[in-house]
């Protein structure tokens, strides 16, 4: 549908990186773009830019999200927020599987609750849920993760089949690296991080994820994109490993 047809969004995460750079897109289109985010000042920084609306809240705060979802009927919900605590599973903290559950999955879950129902009753509508090339490849010290952007990745195919008959669509983007600060957030801001995840890689940058998320949202009416995975040209994802016993001295029977 065009973006005519739509009037009000509502991108979390969107303080910083993939989110500020959607809200940048969403506002160039015209629409009404309500920004969330924990950071304040960051958030504020991008209203006095873009013009967006700033709430500076945290997507797992029931009461606050509840609270701006009654007053502002949203036409386009980007589920962006995320966080990762990459650590090996063996050695999980019960802290870090409570966040990334509460803020990579409860927070959806509860969003499209919220949002999706009115979308379904204007006939409406378009989810956006920021996902991860984790829901589908696997690598090493992220588990929890893996299994919450798995999840998002079914609940935005189920998200179809619920809202089947009526013009809402559902659009799962998986972004592999992307230069972002992200890196910076969950391993530290340090040159040894940049060093390591950014310099000297040809990387997508913010704004080309923004890009491919306002293509699937201006796409023909008759068509929905389900499913998007972008990586950079250099990257590939999977592999094959294979490990010797812990015992390799033990001959083989046969």
């Amino acid at each position: 549908m065009p973006f005519s047809d739509y009037r009000n969004a509502l991108v979390t995460g969107a303080s910083s990186g993939i989110g500020a750079a959607v809200v940048e897109r969403l506002r160039g289109e015209g629409l009404a773009v309500h920004a969330v985010a924990r950071s304040a000042d960051a958030l504020n920084a991008l209203a006095a830019r873009t013009g967006c609306f700033a709430h500076p809240m945290d997507v797992t705060d029931l009461a606050a999200m509840t609270t701006l979802t009654k007053a502002v009927a949203f036409d386009i919900l980007v589920n962006n927020a995320g966080v990762d605590r990459p650590k090996p599973f063996l050695n999980a903290d019960a802290d870090d599987i409570d966040l990334l559950v509460d803020v990579n999955l409860r927070a959806v879950l509860h969003l499209c609750r919220m949002v999706v129902p009115g979308m379904v009753a204007r006939d409406c509508g378009h989810v956006i849920n920021v996902s991860s090339i984790a829901a589908a490849y696997n690598f090493g010290g992220n588990s929890t993760y893996h299994a919450t952007k798995a999840a998002i990745s079914m609940l935005s195919r189920q998200l179809r089949i619920d809202a089947f008959g009526r013009r809402v669509r559902v659009t799962e983007i998986c972004p592999g690296r992307v230069a972002t600060d992200i890196f910076a957030h969950v391993h530290g801001d340090s040159p040894a991080t940049y060093e390591k995840y950014i310099r000297g890689f040809e990387l997508p940058e913010a704004a080309d994820i923004a890009d491919a998320i306002a293509f699937a949202i201006a796409a023909p009416r008759a068509v929905n994109i389900g499913h998007m995975e972008i990586t950079p040209t250099l990257q590939v994802p999977g592999g094959l490993s294979t490990a010797r016993p812990a015992d390799a001295s033990t001959p083989d029977p046969h």
